[in-house]
């Protein structure tokens, strides 16, 4: 679980924007860009914020993640 003070300062790489933590099945989270579409993993709680390693979301996968995320920053 990523620390909600880390959280609020965590930004997407690539645009600089807020991230979504979104929970998934089985205890891991990830990352979610929702105006890039882009995700980024959590391997052992330390995000891997690579541009490189981040992966596209389609349309469905997308719906999900918005479905279950919360803000990084609920302000």
């Amino acid at each position: 679980m990523i620390d909600q003070n880390l959280l609020n300062i965590l930004v997407c790489p690539q645009d600089r924007g807020p991230l979504l933590l979104v929970p998934l099945d089985g205890g891991a989270e990830l990352l979610y860009n929702p105006r890039l579409r882009r995700a980024y993993r959590i391997e052992d709680g330390i995000p891997v914020l690579l541009i490189d390693e981040a992966r596209d979301v389609d349309d469905d996968e997308h719906a999900r993640l918005m479905a279950r995320s919360r803000p990084a920053d609920p302000r």
